[in-house]
């Protein structure tokens, strides 16, 4: 075989001594316009156009840069980090997800607050590139050009000194982490351990540049969100919706997020509250729409399933009355066809219509167990 066709092996460092591990060949970067990409997450993602808009924008960027890096040359190119703030249910996620799978590169998401500053009891900030190493298949060359996706970044706001009993004491899960969170968002090479179950000291590491990874992190921001709305009193101010009042930089130092973590989170896109007719197309326009997936569900049992336009109507406005967003709507509609899909074998070639009579009897029915169990 030869030499330069040879597939590239990775030092792994253990207790143990070195061993290597086989890894793929470096892979052909594709760059698509930011069109292309906001296309993509247009026909998934309800809604939220400035920030799909963003995201593409972001990510063509990113996409260039890596180019660049990888070819060899000199970039001015930074990396385009993100941060999504917007209410529970408005596409944070939904629009990441979508994103990695058009770029077709490793995706994971954490959740900030399962982390902790290194040396303590917790996960060490190194771990969520395990994970993503997990979700690779361990390829570096896959790793180093992946998204990851931090959740609930607001939940690590650095605490003040008052709010705890002792002064001066450590904020282990706040700054502590966003502080252990800067390397990897700049670019770093680090040891990353390849088996995420374990403790530091009892298996192998591997050597992972970050400094082509996507970072984007997301947070709601409630309380922000919440004076903002409050703070709208007098003409015009009825209607106001979460995410409609652009948060500031300052504004969220105040809250406890580090100038120097916003810092490395240079794009920065605002999410907005879904309203009921947005929520009502989550349910129905995108190729893989709830509606469309229950009916599939059900005719792999034979039954023919006619979810009314009432039903859904039904079900968007028990979503917004409970302030729920388009997270909640699968596990709603879960609960409106609970006994269709359990009875749905015994009724093969039938054909269940589901109304906006049947749906507010289940849903009345969810209610009262919810105060039962309260």
């Amino acid at each position: 075989m030869p030499k330069d066709e040879r597939p590239r092996t990775i030092p792994v460092t253990s207790g143990g001594g070195a061993r290597r591990i086989p890894n793929a060949r470096a892979e052909e970067v594709r760059v698509f316009t930011p069109r292309q990409i906001y296309d993509h997450l247009d026909r998934y993602v309800i809604g939220q156009t400035a920030a799909k808009r963003a995201v593409a924008t972001a990510a063509h960027q990113h996409m260039k840069r890596i180019e660049q890096r990888r070819l060899g040359r000199s970039t001015l190119l930074r990396k385009s980090n993100l941060l999504l703030m917007g209410p529970t249910g408005s596409g944070k996620t939904h629009i990441a997800r979508k994103l990695a799978e058009f770029l077709e590169v490793p995706f994971t998401v954490v959740d900030a607050t399962e982390y902790t500053e290194a040396g303590y009891y917790g996960k060490d900030v190194e771990v969520m590139v395990a994970e993503l190493l997990f979700k690779s298949g361990h390829s570096i060359e896959s790793t180093e050009r992946g998204i990851i996706f931090i959740d609930e970044i607001d939940k690590i706001a650095r605490r003040s000194g008052s709010a705890r009993t002792g002064a001066g004491s450590r904020d282990i899960g706040g700054e502590g982490v966003q502080q252990a969170l800067l390397k990897l968002l700049e670019g770093r090479e680090i040891f990353v351990p390849l088996n995420v179950t374990q403790h530091w000291n009892k298996h192998d590491f591997v050597q992972v540049d970050t400094s082509d990874i996507l970072f984007i992190c997301a947070g709601t921001f409630t309380d922000l969100h919440h004076a903002h709305v409050e703070s709208q009193v007098g003409f015009g101010s009825a209607g106001k919706r979460m995410g409609e009042k652009r948060l500031r930089v300052k504004e969220l130092i105040e809250y406890g997020m580090l100038a120097e973590m916003l810092g490395r989170l240079p794009v920065q896109v605002q999410l907005e509250e879904l309203t009921s007719e947005e929520l009502y197309q989550v349910l129905t326009v995108p190729p893989d729409a709830l509606a469309r997936e229950y009916r599939e569900a059900l005719s792999l049992d034979g039954v023919d399933l006619e979810l009314h336009d009432s039903a859904l109507r039904a079900i968007v406005e028990y979503s917004v009355e409970k302030k729920l967003g388009a997270r909640a709507l699968r596990s709603i509609l879960e609960e409106v066809l609970a006994d269709v899909m359990f009875e749905a074998p015994e009724k093969r070639g039938q054909r269940v219509l589901v109304d906006r009579k049947y749906a507010l009897a289940r849903l009345k029915r969810v209610d009262a167990a919810a105060l039962r169990d309260s």
